[in-house]
């Protein structure tokens, strides 16, 4: 399929980039570009989806690339998290008036890339500033790699990982010598440590995780154990259903016995996750690390993040994705913006360790190797899980914040509460499978 009729099926079908919506929902960059023209108002024009701490260290890099390129402005603009977001810079690229870069989770990078709204990387000039491969997390290079053709620059992985407080732990008995976390290898060892912080003394639970009308949550959780034993729960770019019936009933099991036995709620909501966890009510947390901000808020609580250890299968899985800066497809784009937009994106790269304070891993091995990212603690102690990382299966319909994400959790969560057996979540999950592998992509994959 061609690159024109992929962007035209793209935006007739939606698919998994969400085009829905009225247009009058749409913010300014996005109406003039539905108009005719991107204003080149800045030399870089630039979209995210950061808010919050993100945002505000996001904001912090951008004014020390403008501090160290004087001669270079920028714009940024930030859009809605997920779809709304996705689907803005994908009908602003189409009509041919995107951004001159963007950001986009390398979870959602292969239909971005085969539905021709990005440039490949080899052709902005970022390789001729030292952007090479030899440079990134391999886990995170390697997704932002498509058929061969590199469509995206890594800024990081933000995996799955296992909090713990330090104060529970100690009464455990579960830190070693050095005052961190004992190791821990296989499914006994790990319910062994949950059922030892439940009763260290003041615990409720050994450990919590945000499951109640949070299927994302569920499903990283689901999908970094089950990992462990057997391969992406689809394959053929989405097309074929993989699941492994016995890899699900025994992952389900294995979180069963920590629900249904009572070591960690079956049913629970981020805020009550989040209380249990501050107030020394449980001694694990299992969350991703961009939560760190918060807990660091927290009077009287110590903590520490660590990867996850191997549970189900001989090794450690982290599950993970990653933010990536991007370049929208522009034919119109002249040498200089471009020339700008790599310049811009190395500027990132470079300050990346601002962007590690809101506990992501720099995917930028010269950042991640530095003195002030080998400074903040808890971040240096689960770089491994970048190195472990395990993203969502590659299909057109899958990623953060997609529907996909949104049905498969709301499964695990019924198991997690204990409402469907083990053998009952396998015909579950490949219902909800049947549902995305049977439905007619937007775009031809491969």
């Amino acid at each position: 399929m061609s690159g024109a009729m992929a962007r035209r099926r793209l935006l007739a079908l939606g698919g998994g980039l969400a085009l829905t919506g009225g247009l009058a929902a749409c913010s300014s960059p996005l109406a003039s570009g539905l108009t005719g023209s991107q204003p080149n108002t800045a030399d870089v024009i630039f979209w995210n989806l950061f808010t919050g701490g993100d945002g505000a260290n996001m904001v912090a890099m951008e004014d020390r690339f403008r501090k160290d390129h004087p001669g270079t402005s920028v714009e940024a603009t930030v859009l809605g998290w997920g779809n709304p977001y996705y689907t803005k810079l994908a009908l602003a690229t189409a009509s041919g008036t995107p951004p001159d870069v963007g950001v986009a989770h390398l979870s959602r990078l292969p239909l971005l890339a085969a539905s021709g709204l990005l440039e490949p990387i080899e052709r902005t000039g970022l390789s001729e500033l030292g952007v090479t491969a030899d440079k990134f997390t391999p886990a995170a290079w390697r997704k932002a790699t498509v058929d061969g053709t590199v469509y995206a620059v890594p800024l990081d992985t933000h995996p799955f990982v296992l909090y713990y407080n330090v104060d529970l732990a100690r009464r455990a008995g579960l830190l070693d010598s050095g005052g961190s976390l004992v190791r821990l290898q296989g499914a006994d060892d790990f319910v062994a440590a949950v059922r030892a912080m439940k009763t260290a003394g003041g615990a409720q639970y050994g450990a919590v995780m945000s499951i109640t009308a949070d299927p994302s949550t569920a499903w990283r959780c689901f999908s970094m154990i089950y990992s462990g034993l057997a391969g992406p729960v689809v394959t053929d770019s989405g097309t074929t259903i993989a699941l492994d019936d016995e890899a699900v009933q025994e992952t389900v099991a294995f979180l069963q016995r920590l629900t249904g036995g009572g070591l960690m709620p079956g049913n629970l909501n981020g805020s009550g996750a989040n209380a249990l966890f501050s107030t020394g009510k449980a001694g694990f947390l299992f969350d991703g690390e961009w939560q760190i901000p918060s807990y660091r808020q927290v009077k009287g609580l110590r903590f520490d993040v660590v990867p996850f250890p191997a549970l189900l299968g001989p090794e450690p899985v982290a599950y993970a994705d990653s933010h990536a800066l991007v370049v929208p497809r522009n034919t119109a784009r002249s040498d200089t913006r471009t020339r700008d937009a790599a310049l811009f994106i190395k500027g990132l790269l470079d300050n990346s360790a601002v962007w590690a304070e809101g506990g992501h891993i720099p995917a930028w091995l010269p950042t991640q190797r530095s003195k002030a990212f080998l400074d903040l603690s808890p971040q240096r102690h689960y770089v491994q899980a970048a190195f472990d990382a395990q993203y969502d299966p590659e299909a057109w319909y899958t990623g953060a914040g997609s529907d996909f994400q949104n049905v498969v959790g709301g499964t695990i969560i019924e198991a997690l509460a204990g409402r469907i057996t083990p053998r009952g979540t396998v015909s579950a999950l490949r219902a909800d499978l049947e549902r995305f592998t049977t439905a007619r992509p937007p775009v031809t994959m491969k």
